[in-house]
C-alpha cells in the first residue's frame, strides 16, 4: 500500500505514542457525562461544573503553554482550552509538550474532563483538566475552513468522493448529517403510523428461487447446500400478499430490494422499498 507522507507522520506518531506506554486504541469503556448540544444549549446549568466528553479534534491552534481546540462529538461541535500546567504534572509535561502538541492531530479521537466556562469573547468552552487518547486516526481529513464572513474555503464537495466516501462526508460537512437523522425519523412515523392500527411489520425471504412481485433483471448467486440458483428479490409483493392469504388483515415490510439493471445519483442497485398489503380493500383505498 502506497502512503503519502502525511500518512507515514501519522504512523511515525501511533509509534511514538506507544513508546511513551499510551495506547491509542484502548479497548476499555469511556464513560462520558453529557453531550456538546447539552452543553452549549444549556450553558446556565453546566456553567463551572465539571463533565467528561468524547469526539474528534476537528482544529488545534496552539500558543506557547495554552492552546484552544475543537471538539467535535455525535450532537455538535465546541471549543475547548488546554493549559499545559492543567494536564500535565509539575515535573513532567509529557502530555501538553508532546502527545498533544506533536503526536495528536486532525480527526484524532480523544476524551476530555473538565470544567464548563466562557470565553471573554462569550464562547461556551471547556477548561481540559485531564485528556485521554481514544483513537489514533491514520488517514488525514479534508481541511474544510470557514472565514470571519462565513464563507467556506477548500470544501470538500465532489460528488464522486462524498458518495464513495460517505464516512468522510460526515465527519466534515454537519448538515450531512441531518438527511440520515431525518430518514430514521421518517421511517420511524411511518411504522408508528402502522403499528397504531394494528398492521404487523413482517420479513420476507431475500434469497429467492423465483424473483417475482416486478420486471427486473436480479442478481444470481449459488446456493452450495441445495446445489441450486437463488436470486436476490426485486421485489416483496408477493411474499406480502402470501401473508394475507395466510390469513393476517394486514402485513408491511421495510425491505432492501436489489436489481441488477443501470444506475445513477438517484437509482441504486440496492433500494429501499416500504410496502404494505390490507385485506377487504380496494386499490381507490389504498391510494
Amino acid at each position: 500500500m502506497q502512503l503519502s507522507a502525511l500518512e507515514i507522520v501519522r504512523r511515525e506518531s501511533l509509534q511514538k505514542l506507544r513508546e511513551l506506554g499510551i495506547n491509542p486504541y484502548p479497548a476499555e469503556e469511556f464513560k462520558t457525562t453529557t453531550t456538546i448540544l447539552e452543553i452549549t444549549s444549556k450553558f446556565d446549568v453546566f456553567e463551572g461544573k465539571e463533565v467528561v466528553l468524547a469526539g474528534r479534534m476537528m482544529s488545534r491552534r496552539i500558543m506557547g503553554k495554552a492552546s484552544f481546540a475543537e471538539l467535535k462529538d455525535a450532537s455538535g461541535r465546541m471549543q475547548i482550552y488546554v493549559n499545559r500546567d492543567e494536564i500535565s504534572s509539575e515535573d513532567d509535561s509529557t502530555m501538553y509538550n508532546t502527545v498533544f502538541k506533536k503526536l495528536l492531530d486532525m480527526g484524532d479521537i480523544i476524551g476530555i474532563r473538565g470544567e464548563v466556562f466562557k470565553t471573554k469573547v462569550g464562547e461556551v468552552s471547556v477548561n481540559v483538566k485531564e485528556l485521554t487518547v481514544l483513537s489514533k486516526s491514520l488517514r488525514p481529513l479534508p481541511v474544510v475552513k470557514t472565514d470571519a464572513d462565513g464563507k467556506v474555503h477548500d470544501a470538500f464537495s465532489d460528488a464522486e468522493q462524498r458518495y464513495r466516501q460517505r464516512y468522510v462526508d460526515l465527519i466534515v460537512n454537519d448538515h450531512v448529517k441531518e438527511t440520515f437523522i431525518k430518514r430514521t425519523k421518517i421511517t420511524n412515523s411511518m411504522r408508528d403510523f402502522f403499528n397504531k392500527k394494528g398492521y404487523l411489520e413482517v420479513e420476507t425471504p431475500i434469497l429467492q428461487p423465483i424473483p417475482g412481485g416486478a420486471a427486473a433483471r436480479p442478481f444470481v448467486t449459488h446456493h452450495n447446500a441445495l446445489d441450486m440458483p437463488l436470486y436476490l428479490r426485486i421485489a416483496n409483493e408477493l411474499y406480502l400478499k402470501r401473508l394475507i392469504v395466510g390469513g393476517f388483515d394486514a402485513v408491511y415490510e421495510f425491505s432492501k430490494d436489489f436489481r441488477n439493471e443501470g444506475m445513477d445519483r438517484t437509482h441504486n442497485p440496492e433500494f429501499t422499498v416500504m410496502e404494505l398489503y390490507v385485506a377487504y380493500k380496494d386499490y381507490n383505498w389504498m391510494m
